[in-house]
C-alpha cells in the first residue's frame, strides 16, 4: 500500500472563552452535521439530549453554554451534548501498566480530527480531542489517564457517544476508582471498552447500551468485550489477534508500531492513525508514528502543526 500522510495540530484552548476554540471549531461543522442524528434535528431530540446532558454531567453545563454561545450554528447546542450522534465504529488497541497508558488509534485519518489539545475547562486536561471538545484518550494534572476502543458489537441505544464521556471523566475524576464509580451511572450509546490508569492502578471496563458496567480481565482491549467474536468479526478485524500481541508484548511502544498491532486497512477506516503513550503521573504524554513522535506536557505544551507520514514503509 501506498503510505499516507496527515497533519495534526496541538492547540492550547484554556477554558474556552478567548476565541482560539470557536476559531478551531467553526471550520468543523460540515462535518459535524453529518454525524447529527435524526432525532436530534428535531426538537424534542435535541431537547432529550440536552436534558440528558444536564442529568449526567452538571458540571460541565456552563462550559458546554460557554462554547455553543461562540458558535453561530443553532445546531451546535445540541451536537456538543454529544447525547444525539450516530453511532460510529472504530479498532484500536490499548493497555495500561506500571502508571501508563499506551495505545492505537485506529479510524479513517479523513474522519480524524487529528487534534492534541491543552484545556482548563474545570481543571488541566491535555488529550486528542474529537468532535469539537469530546476527547478519544487523555490525561488530567491529578495523574489520570484514560482511552477508548469500540467494543466490537453493533448494537446502539440512548445514550451518550464515548469521547465526551471521556472528556467528563477527566475534568471530574481523580482516580480509577473514582471514575469507574461515574461511568456506572452513565449511559453510553454503543458498545465501548475504557481502560484507565492512575499511580496505583491500571484497569479496563466494558460498557454499553445492552450491558452493566463489566469489569475486563486485565488492563488491555482491543474491539472485543466479554462476549465470543464471530468468525468473519475476527478476520476482518483481528481483535482477538491483537489482544493476544498487546498482552503478550506489554506496554511496548515499538511493538504498537508493527504489525499486527499496527494496522494498515486505511481504505476501511481500520488503519492506525497514531500511537499514544500516556505517563500520566509525570503529566507527560508522546504521540508517535513510525517515523517522528510529538512530545507534550502540562508544563511544556507546544502548539504547532506537524503533517506525519501513516503507514509503514
Amino acid at each position: 500500500m501506498s503510505r499516507r500522510q496527515k497533519t495534526f495540530r496541538a492547540l492550547a484552548i484554556g477554558d474556552g472563552s478567548d476565541g482560539q476554540w470557536a476559531a478551531y471549531a467553526q471550520p468543523l461543522w460540515p462535518l459535524a452535521e453529518q454525524w447529527l442524528s435524526e432525532e436530534g434535528r428535531t426538537e424534542e431530540g435535541a431537547d432529550r439530549a440536552r436534558r440528558l446532558f444536564e442529568e449526567h454531567m452538571p458540571e460541565l453545563v456552563p462550559v458546554l453554554d460557554r462554547l455553543t454561545g461562540q458558535l453561530d450554528r443553532p445546531e451546535a447546542r445540541t451536537f456538543l451534548t454529544l447525547a444525539a450522534i450516530r453511532p460510529f465504529f472504530s479498532a484500536c488497541t490499548q493497555i495500561g501498566a506500571g502508571g501508563t497508558l499506551l495505545r492505537n488509534y485506529d479510524f479513517d485519518p479523513d474522519d480524524c480530527e487529528g487534534t492534541i489539545v491543552s484545556s482548563h475547562f474545570l481543571r488541566p486536561v491535555i488529550g486528542m480531542q474529537d468532535a469539537a471538545w469530546g476527547l478519544l484518550d487523555g490525561m488530567n494534572d491529578a495523574g489520570l489517564a484514560v482511552s477508548l476502543t469500540f467494543g466490537g458489537r453493533f448494537v446502539h441505544g440512548p445514550g451518550f457517544a464515548i469521547p465526551i464521556v471521556l472528556r467528563y471523566l477527566l475534568e471530574t475524576c481523580t482516580t480509577v476508582d473514582e471514575a469507574v464509580g461515574r461511568l456506572r451511572s452513565i449511559p453510553i450509546a454503543i458498545p465501548q471498552n475504557v481502560t484507565l490508569v492512575d499511580a496505583e492502578q491500571a484497569r479496563t471496563v466494558y460498557v454499553g447500551p445492552d450491558i452493566p458496567l463489566t469489569e475486563a480481565p486485565d488492563a488491555c482491549a482491543a474491539n472485543h468485550q466479554h462476549l465470543p467474536v464471530p468468525d468473519d468479526q475476527e478476520r476482518s478485524s483481528r481483535t482477538q489477534e491483537r489482544l493476544a500481541a498487546v498482552r503478550a508484548t506489554g506496554p511496548d511502544v515499538a511493538a504498537m508500531l508493527k504489525s499486527p498491532l499496527y494496522q494498515l486497512a486505511y481504505d476501511e477506516g481500520l488503519g492506525t492513525v497514531y500511537t499514544a503513550h500516556y505517563h500520566p503521573a509525570e503529566g507527560k504524554v508522546t504521540y508517535f508514528w513510525p517515523d517522528d513522535s510529538w512530545p507534550q506536557s502540562f508544563a511544556t505544551f507546544t502548539p504547532g502543526t506537524r503533517t506525519m507520514a501513516l503507514g509503514l514503509a
